[in-house]
């Protein structure tokens, strides 16, 4: 007896839907040139989009939730100036990633990861960053395979630091049992710097949020908070930023636990952005990005000093 391969869209018709408004997305929004690679896994194909110079540093780009690899249209630019990126579909999301075989575990999503880092033949020293669920795989993927890594970026990452806010998880709740009259106000309670610099920006993603929501069953683990022990423990070199008007937490809550417990980390407050921030505030989070990963670890700053 032979069984379907598990498709988290409700038709093929939906999908193709789906891959005709990303082509139009892509094609308008996307500012360099790239080519589209297809990497095969355990749990489906993988669509990524690659740019920047092939000689240059590897950078994988891990979307947000209910996003794609296109979220770093603002971002690209100027990261692509310095690195060969590689902006992901997230798999079991939306995008055009092929999901065939669902994620029970979120050491799930680290197999995946792994396997896409060797698809596209990365080796070592890996530069890793991600938005929001993508920050949360990104420092998960940090803390279980650091060997493979040489820095990665936290972007506002779920959960991860803190406890995702009562209010948001009550927003989103009511977001999934009325769609039409809650999503577009958590949107606006999220995105409200992004909302003011770019009304269309918000409309323009609540589409591609109803067109997500239409389309697609979402099955995801969700990320968890860590211990004061495991951010203690990671090994690779990482920057947290986070928006001053987060809602998903209280952005002075974490970047002060994390001086306290991770003293590792680069953690910064981004100005006159919440959840949006590598939109509204894109010439910021690009210039951190690119300082940071060029920066020398302490550790081998400190290691040439004793050598002298």
């Amino acid at each position: 007896m032979t069984t379907s391969a598990y498709s988290p869209y409700r038709s093929e018709a939906a999908r193709d839907f789906c891959f005709a408004y990303l082509d139009s997305q892509a094609a308008r929004d996307w500012p360099v040139a790239s080519r589209e690679k297809t990497v095969p896994t355990t749990y489906g194909g993988t669509f990524v989009r690659i740019s920047g110079p092939a000689s240059a540093p590897p950078l994988v780009l891990l979307p947000g939730a209910a996003a794609t690899s296109l979220m770093w249209a603002s971002n690209i630019q100027a990261l692509s100036a310095e690195y060969q990126t590689f902006a992901v579909d997230q798999i079991g999301d939306f995008g055009r990633s092929s999901h065939t075989r669902p994620f029970r575990r979120f050491s799930d999503l680290l197999a995946w990861l792994n396997e896409l880092c060797d698809g596209l033949e990365l080796g070592d020293g890996i530069s890793l960053a991600g938005m929001s669920f993508g920050g949360a795989l990104a420092a998960e993927y940090a803390l279980h395979f650091p060997g493979r890594l040489n820095k990665v970026v936290l972007l506002a990452p779920g959960a991860t630091v803190l406890r995702i806010r009562t209010e948001f998880i009550v927003r989103l709740i009511l977001a999934a049992m009325a769609s039409r009259r809650w999503l577009p106000s958590i949107m606006h309670w999220m995105f409200a710097d992004m909302a003011r610099k770019d009304p269309r920006w918000i409309d323009e993603t609540l589409n591609q949020l109803f067109t997500n929501m239409w389309s697609l069953e979402r099955k995801i683990p969700n990320p968890r908070v860590w211990t004061d022990a495991e951010w203690g423990n990671l090994r690779v070199p990482a920057l947290f930023l986070v928006g001053e008007h987060e809602t998903i937490y209280s952005a002075e809550k974490a970047v002060r636990r994390l001086r306290r417990v991770a003293r590792q980390v680069t953690a910064e407050i981004v100005p006159g952005a919440g959840h949006d921030l590598p939109f509204v505030q894109a010439a910021i989070v690009n210039q951190r990005i690119v300082e940071f990963l060029k920066q020398e670890p302490l550790a081998s700053k400190m290691s040439a000093a004793g050598g002298r």
